[in-house]
C-alpha cells in the first residue's frame, strides 16, 4: 500500500485554516486565535467587502443574514435573491474560490426569512507519497447551508436568529480522516433610528450578532475537536442626508472570537470556552483588547442609484497583524443591482484576495421597485 506522507495529511486536515491565515504574519510573539472551519467569517459579500468587512449594523439587503439576523425584521422588498463571487488566492493558483447565494422573502410587514449557501472551493491537489510520486487527485471543499429569521419587536428594534449546518472536507479520507460535520446558530439584536437635527435628516443603527454557536467539528478521531469560530459583533452605522438625492453612511464594527486564546484550555465545553474567552488571554485584559478586530466603511449613496465604498481593516499585530483598505461600488437599476469589490494590496502583506475583484448581482423577484438595498433616510 502506497503511503501518504504524514505532514500532506496534516497540512490537508487542517488545509482551511492554514489558507484562512495566509495572509497573517508569523514571527515570534505572535499568539494569533485559531479555529476551524476560519472562512465563515470571511465577507462573502462585496457591499461589505468594500466596507472593511463592517456590517452588523448597515441597512438590511440581501447578505443582511450572514452580518446580522435581526436585520431581516427591516427589509424592504418582499422576496429578493443574489449572488456573490470572490476568487482566493488569484495571484497563486486560479481555481480556488468563495461562491455565496442568498434568498430573502418578507414573512409579513415586520419579519422576513431567509436562506443562503455559501462554498468553498479549495481547487485540486495533487497527493503524492513520501517519494513525492502522485498518488491521486482531490478536491477539498467546505459548505454551510443557513437560515435565519427576523422579526421587529418595536419600531426601532428587531430580533434574530439563524441555523447553519457546517461540512468540511478536506483530506479524501487518508489515514483515518473523514469530512467535518457540525451545526450552529447565531443571535442578533438590530436598533434603528430616523432623527431630525437643525435641517438634516439622519439615521441612527446599532447592532449586535453572536454567530457561530455550535458544536465542536472533528476531522480525525472524537478525541481531537476544534472550536467553530464563534464571533461577538457589535457595531453601529450613522446615514446622513446630505441633500434629497445624496447620503453618506459612517459605519464600524468590532469583532472578538469567542473560543479560546493560544494556549488556553481547548479542552472545556463550548459555553465555558465562550464565557473564559473574555480572560483567558495569557497576556491579561491587555491582550484580550488586542484580539478585538476593528473594521470601518463609508459608503455614499446617489439617489439611490449609484454607490461609492471606502473600508478599512485593521487587527493587532499579536494577533495576526492584518490590516488593509478595501475600495468598492455599486449600482441599482430597477430590479437589478450590481456591487464590486477591491482589496488594495498592502505592502509585503499578502492576503488571499489581494489585488482580486469580488462582485455581487441583486436580484429583486417581487413586484414592487428596488433591489432590496435600504438607504436609510427619513
Amino acid at each position: 500500500m502506497t503511503k501518504i506522507s504524514k505532514k500532506l495529511v496534516t497540512a490537508l486536515t487542517v488545509g482551511s485554516l492554514f489558507i484562512s491565515h495566509l495572509s497573517r504574519a508569523q514571527f515570534t510573539g505572535s499568539n494569533v486565535v485559531t479555529t476551524a472551519v476560519p472562512v465563515l467569517t470571511i465577507a462573502p459579500d462585496a457591499r461589505a467587502a468594500g466596507m472593511g468587512d463592517a456590517g452588523v449594523a448597515t441597512s438590511p439587503d440581501n447578505n443582511a443574514s450572514f452580518w446580522n439576523p435581526a436585520k431581516l425584521g427591516f427589509v424592504t422588498t418582499d422576496f429578493s435573491a443574489s449572488a456573490s463571487y470572490s476568487p482566493w488566492l488569484r495571484n497563486i493558483i486560479n481555481d480556488m474560490s468563495i461562491s455565496y447565494l442568498s434568498g430573502v422573502k418578507k414573512v409579513s410587514e415586520r419579519s422576513a426569512f431567509s436562506a443562503s449557501l455559501m462554498y468553498f472551493d479549495l481547487g485540486d491537489i495533487q497527493f503524492t507519497d513520501e517519494q513525492g510520486n502522485p498518488v491521486q487527485q482531490f478536491n477539498p471543499k467546505e459548505y454551510f447551508v443557513s437560515f435565519g429569521y427576523g422579526q421587529q419587536l418595536s419600531e426601532n428594534l428587531s430580533l434574530g436568529i439563524g441555523a447553519r449546518f457546517i461540512h468540511s472536507n478536506l483530506s479524501a479520507g487518508i489515514n483515518d480522516s473523514k469530512p467535518g460535520n457540525s451545526v450552529a446558530a447565531d443571535i442578533g439584536i438590530y436598533y434603528n433610528k430616523d432623527l431630525t437635527i437643525g435641517a438634516r435628516n439622519y439615521n441612527l443603527a446599532l447592532g449586535g450578532n453572536i454567530s457561530n454557536i455550535g458544536a465542536k467539528i472533528n476531522y480525525v478521531n472524537a478525541d481531537r475537536k476544534d472550536f467553530l469560530p464563534t464571533n461577538l459583533k457589535l457595531g453601529t452605522a450613522f446615514t446622513m442626508e446630505l441633500d434629497p438625492y445624496n447620503t453618506l453612511t459612517l459605519a464600524v464594527d468590532a469583532n472578538k472570537l469567542l473560543v479560546p486564546s493560544l494556549g488556553a484550555n481547548t479542552g472545556q465545553s463550548v459555553p465555558s470556552a465562550i464565557f473564559s474567552s473574555f480572560s483567558d488571554a495569557p497576556g491579561g485584559a491587555s491582550e484580550e483588547l488586542q484580539e478585538v478586530i476593528l473594521n470601518t466603511g463609508l459608503e455614499y449613496w446617489y439617489n439611490q442609484l449609484f454607490a461609492a465604498r471606502l473600508g478599512y481593516f485593521y487587527e493587532s499585530p499579536n494577533k495576526g497583524d492584518r490590516h488593509y483598505l478595501s475600495l468598492g461600488a455599486g449600482i441599482r437599476y430597477q430590479k437589478f443591482g450590481i456591487d464590486f469589490a477591491y482589496l488594495v494590496p498592502n505592502g509585503d502583506r499578502s492576503n488571499p484576495l489581494a489585488s482580486t475583484l469580488r462582485f455581487t448581482l441583486h436580484f429583486n423577484l417581487s413586484n414592487e421597485e428596488g433591489t432590496g438595498t435600504t438607504v436609510p433616510t427619513e
